[in-house]
């Protein structure tokens, strides 16, 4: 009997151990989803790329790392980083213009020069530039005087450590396997500026790169994670920490099929460079970078659009522009992308489209100059009203090929008059009775 009392106090055991742990796992879960909210329904963020290769307008890091430039020339540039006419207060600004939620600064990138005044080495902007000072805390609070939710880029690797084992596309410093004293020293000085970063910076969200360079074990990813949520236990981070982040980042191309995590974000250029390189004149146009934008927003993604600042501190003009003519859309049309669900399935509209939270809304994006009708397939829902964004005035529509004694749903051509039509892309704002109801199926005279 007793024997039987034990085994019965184990299996309830058990039991409550079970139910606790999905407890647990439950309110993981839930507190992931609530910290992501913010991010799903910013939709935008601007990545500044700002450091000295801006001096000779060459790529960041990698112009060293593949022999484009000597080491020694490359890191010359310190000299000529003045960031004279550096003005966070207006970098600020014109975010907020363009309608962005949040920034991403690169706080460091693969060359390992710090743009705060690190207490790990000296290899930093404030010690060892003409600009002498912190760049990262006035950019900061301008940011967040403005509602503006903060981004730290972070560079996991640093090919000017000495401790750290890779230098150059062709030769490394040392091998890692074979000296892991010097690799626990660079992970010291590697989580010292992660902390110095946390304190002073507070960081609502942590963009990490380089992670491809060595394992989840090697740069013991659980415990940076951990660790940061220490600080701050809504901060996200980005999917490169080698399978600890909150969310995926494809960069520069864009995916055909939606990105298999929840909740994704496309980083992309403004023209062809990351940094400010004088010679880059192909910079995408200002409906380029819109049409880009309704897709991602469709596929339930955001964009993070990179801007190159000069080494004075300056943006370029044409950045500068866009960024402008970006918010101005977003001020018309800003409904139909900030706070919306992800589009239609395929099938249903040949174009980007979203979804209000609620389900009573669809947006339809449609380019400029469309003179053909709009046609949207399987509708269900009674239409309430249809209008373009900007505009109250009702626009006509037309249901054709509904047959009464089929629930198939006819199709829906909406006539959107050029006087209505925005100079890059319309949105058409659908509402319906009730929750928005798709018919799925493949038609035919047994369908329901």
């Amino acid at each position: 009997m007793f024997k039987n009392l034990i085994h019965i106090q184990l299996i309830l055991f058990v039991i409550l151990f079970n139910s606790v742990a999905q407890a647990q796992n439950k309110v993981s879960v839930d507190e992931i989803k609530n910290k992501m909210e913010w991010f799903a329904d910013a939709k935008l963020g601007i990545f500044i790329h700002y450091g000295i290769y801006s001096v000779n307008g060459i790529d960041e890091s990698w112009s060293f790392y593949n022999k484009k430039i000597g080491y020694k020339d490359y890191m010359k540039q310190l000299n000529g980083f003045t960031a004279s006419k550096y003005n966070p207060k207006d970098w600020a600004d014109l975010i907020k213009e363009s309608g962005a939620k949040y920034a991403v600064m690169t706080t460091k990138h693969h060359d390992g020069v710090a743009l705060w005044n690190s207490k790990y080495g000296s290899l930093n902007v404030a010690k060892k530039t003409p600009a002498k000072t912190d760049l990262l805390k006035p950019f900061y609070e301008a940011l967040r005087e403005r509602g503006i939710k903060v981004g730290a880029y972070f560079s996991l690797i640093d090919w000017s450590n000495a401790n750290y084992p890779g230098f150059l596309k062709d030769s490394s410093k040392y091998q890692m396997k074979k000296e892991p004293v010097r690799w626990e020293k660079y992970l010291t000085f590697m989580n010292g500026q992660l902390d110095e970063i946390a304190r002073q910076y507070n960081p609502d969200l942590w963009w990490f790169d380089g992670d491809w360079e060595h394992s989840a074990e090697e740069w013991n990813s659980p415990e940076i994670r951990k660790k940061l949520l220490t600080y701050n236990h809504n901060a996200i981070i980005n999917g490169r920490l080698q399978g600890y982040g909150d969310y995926d980042t494809p960069e520069q191309n864009f995916p055909v099929s939606r990105p298999g995590y929840k909740w994704w974000e496309l980083c992309m250029t403004i023209n062809d460079n990351w940094g400010f390189q004088p010679q880059d004149k192909n910079f995408k146009t200002s409906y380029q970078i819109i049409s880009i934008f309704t897709d991602v927003v469709s596929y339930g993604g955001n964009l993070l659009l990179d801007i190159g600042p000069k080494a004075d501190g300056t943006l370029p003009e044409e950045e500068v522009n866009v960024l402008k003519e970006l918010g101005a859309w977003n001020k018309k049309n800003g409904e139909g992308i900030f706070n919306t669900l992800a589009g239609l399935p395929q099938g249903h509209y040949y174009g980007a489209s979203t979804i209000s939270k609620d389900s009573t809304a669809v947006y339809l994006f449609v380019p400029a100059k469309t003179s053909a009708p709009v046609l949207l397939k399987g509708l269900k829902n009674k239409i309430k009203t249809i209008t373009i964004l900007g505009s109250n005035i009702p626009v006509a529509y037309k249901i054709v090929g509904k047959i009464s004694w089929s629930s198939v749903p006819g199709l829906l051509y909406i006539d959107i008059p050029e006087i209505q039509q925005d100079k890059y892309m319309s949105v058409i704002k659908i509402e319906v009775e009730g929750k928005l109801d798709l018919y799925r199926g493949k038609g035919g005279f047994l369908t329901n």
